[in-house]
């Protein structure tokens, strides 16, 4: 027989789903189950992953959410809400719209222990959804356990006239559950068969997954009690009443429902029903107003030729205008013409009211059209670096810049985006934080009722590396194998830790990341309220953002612009001298013997011990030098006699040659050594003709 799971938690049911969402899917596919939904508690974090896992398994995705329903208004704020479950599940594109902006409210507007869904947000939304009744936690479920029939019965009827006929559904599960007044759930199935065939409603059969085997029922046991604070031993706490929420078999699940086959069947009429296609690699820029005199593409252009004669001078040389040319015909083709214009917004603004911008860094350095427009500082030309190193022409993502604002008026910048972009477009980022071994044993340790010093000590066996687990740890240290293999608490432990490991433990916010959209956001991802901080953030992470193809950008705060910017406030307080840093030369001799001394305490990125000595075995004499320090202070480099080597040919104490006299002026800055990626890249070209693009995909797989 055949059946599909429409009531499924992953991990992305923080803390109270032991399902990780790769497992799940090829679980679906050895019971080959033709679909599978993923209908998390409240939020729609996991729906991207889910639907790219299983689509690329072969597994119809069908995107859900179990939302929390209050018969009351969802914005009545007094006394602890009466909060009831509600499953969802998106029918169409339309109905994935709708889930989305329907969550999204519950999650801003109506957050209030829980996000908080009515039926003035269900009336509003449920175009292009599939409802069904839920769990025992349902409204109906639990007002049968209560002997209120007819109520349970209104329920029924104002559910189902909030979808379209026959898209709502009425749940039976049984797991064997039996609640504290005696009730089972085999009775409240009765009940419910008995309201769904008086009302011409359809049932489906469901298992409320939470864990992938019966073995996981004790992982989602100490998953609650991390989120619960509690331990496995104490009475008076949250808990599974048995093993049962796994995922079963289409036999399991005939054992447990055979009587009502029709709602067996439905699994499969809800799966045929819905069907969400998502839409990846778009581009979904903001609008940027311009005059109307011009487009987006000719507007950016005269606003770099205004800002190349404001850089060189007049005439601007031939050379750099074919490259600004080239740099446009590759912007404008991709229609990234308005993300340049954006960004040159917003850092024009902060410089207007005196914020700390940093002069550009990483790849966007390379665009002659991010210096026109005064978003980076550093010419492109003369530092000899590719536009497609920044931008490859065969690339389908957005550009990424990155920019660094005084660290105590960040804030105030994205501010200014809000109020030009609206507040339903502009959003801050979620991220979220796996379990890694050595909180994994920490956890399982308190929640098995260890003192904290045990899992305290085994824990600091875990490998000092960032990439450590368990595993890994216990084929690499012989004292943590021989504790673990004598010591039956260790292994108790350990072994709990490990069904932990790596799975979501919460959600943060992303220390830079915002996003700018041309429609509100809930068109394209669900947001929430961060209710640590106050912000609205998304619910997709910033990859998954940036693959949905809307506009990331990471306003870094740096603490050293604030530092710079408190200097020259201070000077110009103390001394009347008003101090511009973008205008401070780049051959200071002073400034250099204080580099060679490495007294550069307090100096970003050259400040570490390792970075001061370096500094004073090199005597940096050029800000080429300094450049090339960075690139240098590296694990590879320093492992590798590369760094020595570049400082005895630049100490003239080994000879500069060059492995072909073609390289010398690509490699003569850095005495012969390659040291930039964008060397790799101009190598490339020379000696094998690569095209730059082709050039860039080279150095991607070096990198």
């Amino acid at each position: 027989m055949s059946f599909v799971h429409v009531h499924t938690h992953s991990e992305y049911s923080l803390l109270d789903g032991a399902a990780r969402v790769a497992a799940l899917v090829s679980r679906a596919c050895e019971l080959e189950m033709p679909a599978l939904a993923i209908t998390d508690h409240g939020y729609m974090y996991g729906a991207v992953d889910f639907y790219k896992t299983a689509t690329r398994a072969g597994v119809k995705p069908l995107i859900g959410c179990e939302v929390y329903f209050t018969p009351h208004s969802r914005l009545k704020r007094d006394g602890k809400p009466q909060i009831h479950h509600l499953l969802l599940l998106a029918k169409n594109n339309d109905g994935y719209r709708n889930l989305m902006a329907l969550v999204s409210n519950a999650a801003v507007e109506g957050f209030y222990y829980k996000p908080l869904v009515d039926l003035e947000l269900l009336e509003r939304y449920s175009d292009g959804l599939v409802g069904t009744s839920a769990c025992m936690s349902g409204i109906m479920s639990r007002s049968i356990e209560l002997g209120q029939v007819e109520e349970a019965r209104r329920w029924a009827e104002t559910y189902s006239r909030l979808f379209e006929p026959g898209d709502f559904y009425v749940e039976l599960q049984e797991q064997g559950i039996v609640a504290d007044n005696g009730v089972s759930q085999k009775q409240i199935n009765v009940e419910l068969a008995s309201i769904a065939s008086d009302l011409g409603l359809p049932l489906v059969a469901t298992n409320d997954i939470h864990y992938l085997d019966r073995a996981d029922a004790t992982t989602q046991d100490i998953l609650l009690c991390i989120g619960t604070g509690t331990t496995l031993d104490e009475e008076k706490r949250m808990r599974f009443s048995c093993d049962e929420f796994y995922m079963k078999t289409a036999e399991e699940m005939s054992d447990a429902l055979g009587e009502y086959p029709e709602a067996l069947a439905n699994t499969l009429e809800i799966a045929q029903k819905c069907d969400v296609s998502m839409e990846f690699d778009k581009v979904i820029l903001p609008v940027f107003e311009v005059p109307e005199s011009h487009t987006t593409e000719s507007y950016l252009r005269q606003r770099c030729l205004e800002g190349l004669k404001a850089r060189y001078g007049e005439p601007v040389a031939e050379e750099t205008l074919e490259r600004l040319e080239h740099e446009l015909s590759v912007i404008n083709e991709k229609r990234f013409a308005a993300y340049f214009l954006i960004v040159a917004d917003f850092v024009r603004w902060a410089k207007e009211h005196d914020i700390g911008v940093g002069p550009g860094r990483g790849s966007a350095a390379g665009s002659i059209i991010a210096y026109a427009l005064g978003i980076t500082n550093l010419d492109p030309i003369d530092n000899g670096l590719l536009f497609e190193r920044f931008l490859n022409p065969e690339r389908t993502e957005m550009p990424d810049i990155d920019m660094d604002f005084d660290d105590e008026r960040r804030g105030e910048v994205i501010d200014y985006v809000r109020r030009t972009y609206g507040d339903d477009k502009v959003a801050q980022i979620i991220t979220f934080g796996t379990m890694k071994a050595r909180a994994a044993v920490r956890d399982a340790g308190r929640v098995l009722g260890y003192p904290y010093g045990v899992p305290d000590k085994i824990s600091k066996m875990i490998v000092e590396d960032i990439k450590a687990t368990i595993d890994s740890s216990l084929a690499q240290s012989a004292d943590f194998r021989d504790d673990y293999q004598s010591s039956p608490d260790t292994k108790r432990i350990v072994d709990a830790a490990r069904s932990l490991e790596g799975i979501v433990r919460g959600e943060g916010v992303h220390a830079a990341g915002v996003v700018i959209c041309r429609d509100p956001l809930h068109w394209h991802v669900p947001v929430k309220y961060d209710t640590k901080g106050g912000a609205v953030i998304t619910q997709y992470d910033g990859p998954t953002v940036a693959e949905l193809g809307l506009l990331k950008m990471d306003f870094l705060g740096l603490r050293t612009l604030t530092v710079i910017a408190d200097a020259v406030r201070h000077i110009e307080a103390n001394h009347g001298a008003r101090i511009d840093p973008d205008e401070i030369p780049l051959d200071d001799d002073a400034t250099f013997e204080l580099l060679q001394r490495g007294d550069t305490a307090g100096v970003f990125q050259v400040e570490s011990p390792g970075m001061r000595a370096l500094l004073r075995d090199l005597k940096p004499t050029t800000f080429e030098d300094i450049v090339a320090v960075l690139a240098l202070y590296r694990p590879g480099p320093l492992n590798s006699g590369m760094v020595k080597d570049f400082l005895d040919r630049k100490n003239g104490r080994k000879q500069v040659s060059y492995y072909d006299e073609r390289l010398k002026h690509i490699l003569e800055e850095t005495y012969g050594a390659i040291v930039y990626q964008e060397q790799v890249m101009r190598i490339s070209m020379e000696m094998s003709g690569f095209s730059a693009a082709k050039a860039d995909k080279l150095r991607k797989v070096m990198g």
